[in-house]
């Protein structure tokens, strides 16, 4: 299935989810961002992922939390 930059498909790492056209999981941006690395550093080390995409899956991951339903489904 794909959702914008974001592709799941079991064939791929085992369904996690994926930078869509790679097999980048979308975990790996939040991981580095947590360690303190930059966007840049990120996008160095995997080169198949592009600036466009990586700012769109940071852009859904902020609008998904900016929801009180979505926060109260998942975090309360």
């Amino acid at each position: 299935m794909l959702y914008g930059q974001v592709s799941i498909d079991p064939e791929i790492m085992s369904g996690a989810p994926v930078f869509t056209g790679t097999k980048v999981p979308i975990k790996n941006i939040f991981d580095y961002l947590e360690g303190g690395e930059g966007l840049a550093e990120f996008l160095n080390d995997f080169p198949s992922v592009t600036k466009e995409a990586s700012l769109a899956v940071l852009e859904m991951a902020k609008k998904s939390l900016m929801t009180e339903k979505v926060l109260h489904e998942n975090f309360a």
